[in-house]
């Protein structure tokens, strides 16, 4: 089958790559020239595990191609993915403007008919103004159009294995056309069980924003319970095992940290609170989701504060860990994030390490005194006042305790991810802050 997809971020590259790699034929349409001949050479613009390896077999074999010129995709695909940002506006409420704008290129060029997917993460309500956007601007009389939601439940680091191996296909359709066509589309990925669910369209965008607020709400409220954890004295680790071992809970995203971030759960909860407003209704839970996310975002900050008896200008911190969460290099609201530009304002200096996100880093950051990327977590320790470990990655989870102690100037380590045993910790001399745990848990913040 001839596939266009529009925008080639996380979602419209790994979907492009995935359809080409079971024998579509792909066309991938995005604006920035200089990222489209990036990818004509096999480069990659992105980390994502196995993207690169993909991409690179589909180019040779001729089953995906990369252009700047939206006529060559529109001309080319019977089915149009939408795959572009749509980046929160000044309010929180998703930017439809990338979405609308491919819409009218679609309509622009298109002859005959055409399948439009909306990939994009979009409020409800956002297909019908699509479809009236496509029906405004075709220049053709030939010209016809199905509007569908097909959102998309990929995670950062598994993006590659979410698209191959999907949990569920949501298929938001009123066009009897159009699902037979998805489902032929989809066939390759639905071969062990029916993994397709076909709804209306408002409901297929809804559940979208349903899912990543839901994971949200339950990182939420276990940061929320490791803070009750460390007044009452608790273990949140305990806690954790405890609920988790019931089904109806499971252990799905209830670990304790130092809050959430990425392209997707700040934004999209926001979103669906803006959207909640414009219809008359207030998410309560949501913002709570989000306030409770903002505030723990600060707590590696107010620890090393009052660790340090807020007095850091001048100290040294190592940390392990830039992007927002691991295998990937993505610092989009990471907590690393927060933390380092709370450091600087109060005059510290941060050693850090990241196995991928130190380019990006550097491009956010550019060039400063107070910032030393460096090549191993080891020398991240050099002559550091605390250790503070913001992502989960591997690499991080099993390390020489003893070396860190002998290379850090106090031996103290703020665990945004609770990868390490207080007690052990404690037995060789540390200083041990974790989430709800660790020296957090004698009252120090009270």
């Amino acid at each position: 089958m001839k596939v266009t997809v529009f925008g080639v971020g996380y979602v419209g590259l790994v979907q492009g790559a995935v359809l080409a790699e079971v024998g579509h034929k792909v066309v991938c349409v995005d604006v920035d020239q200089s990222k489209v001949d990036f990818l004509n050479q096999g480069g990659i613009p992105i980390y994502e595990p196995g993207l690169e390896t993909l991409v690179k077999s589909n180019l040779e074999a001729g089953r995906l191609s990369f252009t700047s010129e939206a006529k060559v995709g529109v001309e080319h695909g019977e089915v149009i993915f939408i795959a572009v940002g749509t980046p929160p506006d000044e309010d929180g409420s998703a930017d439809l403007k990338y979405v609308l704008e491919v819409a009218s290129s679609i309509a622009e060029f298109a002859q005959g008919h055409k399948i439009v997917i909306n990939k994009s993460t979009v409020p409800v309500g956002t297909a019908d103004k699509v479809k009236e956007r496509l029906i405004q601007v075709q220049t053709s009389e030939s010209a016809s159009f199905d509007v569908v939601s097909n959102p998309e439940f990929l995670k950062e680091g598994a993006a590659v294995s979410d698209c191959m191996r999907p949990d569920r296909i949501i298929l938001g359709t009123d066009s009897e056309k159009a699902e037979k066509t998805l489902r032929e589309l989809y066939a390759p990925f639905n071969r062990n069980h029916d993994k397709i669910i076909v709804m209306d369209i408002r409901s297929a965008e809804l559940t979208k924003y349903a899912a990543n607020c839901m994971l949200a709400t339950k990182i939420s409220f276990m940061n929320e319970m490791s803070n009750l954890a460390e007044r009452f004295g608790a273990d949140i680790e305990n806690v954790r095992r405890g609920i988790g071992s019931d089904a109806r809970i499971g252990y799905h995203f209830i670990y304790a940290g130092c809050g959430y971030g990425g392209s997707c759960f700040p934004k999209d909860v926001q979103a669906l609170v803006r959207s909640a407003n414009g219809v008359g209704y207030q998410a309560r839970i949501l913002e709570a989701v989000e306030s409770v996310n903002y505030a723990q975002k600060e707590k590696l900050f107010e620890y090393l504060r009052l660790h340090f008896k807020e007095n850091l200008k001048g100290k040294t911190i190592a940390l392990w860990g830039l992007s927002f969460k691991p295998n990937t290099d993505d610092m989009r609201e990471a907590s690393s994030r927060v933390l380092m530009e709370s450091l600087w304002q109060e005059g510290a200096k941060v050693q850090a390490f990241d196995p991928k996100a130190m380019d990006e880093a550097q491009r956010i950051y550019g060039h400063r005194d107070d910032l030393q990327l460096v090549g191993t977590k080891e020398s991240a320790l050099n002559s550091a006042d605390a250790l503070v470990v913001c992502t989960e990655w591997q690499m991080f989870k099993a390390p020489d305790f003893e070396l860190i102690k002998e290379r850090l100037s106090t031996p103290v380590i703020f665990d945004g991810r609770n990868l390490y045993e207080p007690d052990q910790l404690a037995a060789m001399g540390f200083d041990y802050y974790g989430i709800g745990r660790g020296k957090s848990l004698q009252g120090k913040l009270l």
